[in-house]
């Protein structure tokens, strides 16, 4: 039988910078022993469903999560959160009665409602709010406008405040006949990482659950909401048939003045700020139609200024509206313009199957645009570019930039008697005839291009989704897997304890989930088919000692050896991570929970990686101090999974 560790309460918070989200105010043990009764019960009511996987109980679960979590948390930040707290116990106690009759009214009723759904990272159950309009009808045959709004940044935003908050307040913009949708966005992350997937899963949910109309969908959002507003739009802006920013930042380097601070920033973390800086990526906006405002003496207008010269560079204009003679804050006769601009491109709508697609990036994480798609790029971290037109006669004209895998879809039925297509692509001219509906494959050899059966090879290599850095493993299913055995020494057994134990707390303060925990002897065949967060070493952990043999690094009682390079193994430990040996779909990582965990209570802007493919760090460095003075070593692995001599510096 396998045994998964439950830690709500087993794993200790661990005093560190990383104070996200902060103590709250102490409640009397009155309170305290009112709610944790209160919430026990509903706890139970929860299990003792019989129908306990139910598609509607996190609908429920989100009222004990919010109550318990600011329990264990200290998260109750004034006096009326508790009572805040009791409404919510009575409201998932209401919902489990009607459910148990069969009844689900919250599913269809108009006016503010907050759900919840359970993630596929780590079957948390997250709660969102959604407006529904008054004249909602779900019988009804029509498809509704979506509005996804994210907001601001509160470090006090516990659950139990952000339902609360959800059940009695109005969105800023609230357009006829839509849907608005409020993310939780796993707290306080810019919508970054674990928080960019909230948004996008909160999203396939309403739109599993409420008849929406895929290609009227916007996305708005201040402040932090704002930053989180101007990357996802970027990034998914073929998503989008509105982007609307207000005020945020855009990138690390010129929000932070960080070049003019010590220490300077590492080579790879500069790398990786093109994980989710925007102004490399603009292009990306002709996907879609961007609206940004600003107050005119807001600070945070600079990130629009800095938007609307990389639009330029692209030979685009940024629609820039600034409120008059305020800060930061909408300023109401602009917000209403903002509203219009909107609202046009809302009703214009987005299409799937746009003549033209331009699309830059840098990771084949972010790898989609409309009906092309990235399947290999000549180099990670160096910009990616692909344009292309479809044009009449089955004929696309296709121009690209480190890239060296492309998938086409086709946009139309092919003729009668025929379906020759023609791809003029970097000067060459292919012909195909694919079969009704199937995607046109391309892979460059030796600067040339080949239409492909496939796209997938037989020898290791970066694919979507299976690039790095090591953060990137948090962004799809995980388990982490603790050791049993005896390390290969004290100092690496500590270690281990003290990481793993700290990337679990934080996890769940900073991403407000439960990190799954399983023994490596409880480990079976079927769990591989997920990402694995390995901790231990080669004497500690099974399923280490088993893939040793297959990664680029030697990891021994004697030392730690990459290449031509070796540090003890009493005083150093590697990170990593790596294709699975057993399921090359997936990663194992050793030893690494996501990589800032300490700067999440100083800016969202400092919420990026901090480490990038692999890194061998100095034991006798605490977290605090770990970058950059803990990584004696570092880098970023070839497009096949290989240690360079450049380790990816060029």
């Amino acid at each position: 039988m396998r045994h998964f560790l439950a830690i709500f309460v087993v794993v200790p918070f661990c005093a560190s910078a990383a104070n996200a989200p902060p103590p709250g105010i102490p409640i009397s043990e009155r309170d305290r022993t009112e709610l944790s009764t209160a919430t026990k019960a509903l706890k139970k009511g929860i299990d003792d469903y019989d129908g306990s996987k139910h598609v509607l109980l996190p609908d429920i679960i989100i009222f004990y999560n919010a109550v318990r979590y600011a329990l264990d948390d200290n998260m109750f930040y004034q006096a009326k959160d508790v009572d805040s707290a009791r409404i919510l116990l009575a409201l998932g106690q209401k919902r489990l009665a009607q459910l148990r009759l069969g009844k689900h009214p919250w599913t269809t009723a108009a006016g503010l409602v907050v759900r919840g759904y359970r993630s596929r990272l780590d079957d948390s159950v997250i709660p969102f709010g959604v407006e529904i309009p008054d004249n909602y009808n779900p019988r009804a045959l029509k498809k509704w406008r979506l509005d996804v709004w994210l907001h601001g940044r509160n470090n006090n935003l516990s659950e139990v405040r952000f339902l609360t908050e959800r059940l009695n307040r109005k969105s800023s913009f609230t357009p006829k006949d839509t849907i608005v949708l409020h993310p939780y966005g796993r707290f306080c992350n810019a919508y970054k990482f674990a928080g960019e997937v909230d948004v996008m899963e909160a999203l396939g949910h309403v739109e599993l659950n409420y008849p929406i109309d895929h290609y009227r969908i916007s996305l708005r959002g201040f402040s932090m909401g704002g930053a989180g507003v101007w990357h996802l739009g970027a990034h998914h802006a073929s998503r989008w048939a509105a982007v609307a920013p207000g005020a945020g930042f855009v990138d690390t380097a010129v929000y932070q003045n960080i070049f003019t601070k010590k220490p300077e920033p590492t080579w790879w973390e500069q790398k990786l700020w093109n994980l989710y800086d925007v102004p490399p990526i603009a292009a990306n906006f002709a996907n879609t139609t961007a609206i940004a405002y600003s107050g005119e003496l807001d600070k945070q207008k600079q990130a629009a200024d800095l938007m609307a010269a990389a639009f330029e560079r692209e030979g685009m204009k940024l629609t820039h509206l600034i409120g008059p003679k305020v800060g930061h804050k909408y300023e109401p006769k602009t917000k209403l313009e903002v509203a219009r601009h909107v609202n046009a491109a809302a009703n214009k709508g987005t299409s799937a199957y746009a003549r033209k697609v331009r699309f830059t990036t840098f990771t084949l994480r972010q790898n989609r645009m409309k009906w092309i798609s990235i399947w290999g790029l000549e180099q990670h971290w160096k910009e990616a570019r692909v344009e292309a037109e479809y044009v009449d006669d089955w004929e696309y004209r296709v121009k690209t930039q480190n890239v060296t895998a492309l998938m086409l879809e086709q946009l139309e039925g092919p003729k009668q008697g025929t379906s020759n297509y023609v791809v003029k692509i970097d000067g060459q001219i292919l012909k195909t005839k694919p079969k009704r509906n199937a995607q046109i494959l391309l892979r460059k050899f030796n600067k040339r291009w080949e239409i492909m059966p496939s796209l997938q090879q037989n020898s290791l290599v970066k694919a979507p989704g299976l690039q790095g850095p090591i953060d990137d493993a948090f962004l799809e299913r995980f388990l982490m897997v603790k050791p049993t055995g005896k390390p290969m020494n004290v100092t690496v057994g500590k270690w281990v304890e003290q990481e793993m134990n700290e990337a679990i707390t934080q996890w769940h303060r900073q991403f407000r989930g439960n990190a799954r925990v399983i023994q490596d002897k409880h480990l079976t065949r079927k769990d591989f088919s997920q990402n694995l967060i390995l901790w231990g070493d080669p004497t500690s952990n099974s399923v280490i000692a088993k893939i040793a043999g297959h990664l680029p690094i030697i990891w021994t009682k004697k030392g730690i050896r990459l290449k031509d390079k070796s540090w003890p193994a009493d005083k150093f430990v590697p990170v990593l991570i790596y294709p699975n040996p057993f399921d090359l779909r997936h990663y194992v990582v050793l030893n690494s929970g996501f990589t800032f965990s300490e700067y999440g209570h100083l800016s969202n802007s400092m919420q990026n990686a901090k480490l990038p493919d692999y890194a061998v760090l100095d034991m006798r460095v605490p977290i605090k101090e770990r970058i950059p003075k803990g990584v004696v070593h570092s880098g970023f692995f070839s497009e096949r999974w290989e240690l360079t001599e450049s380790d990816g510096k060029d």
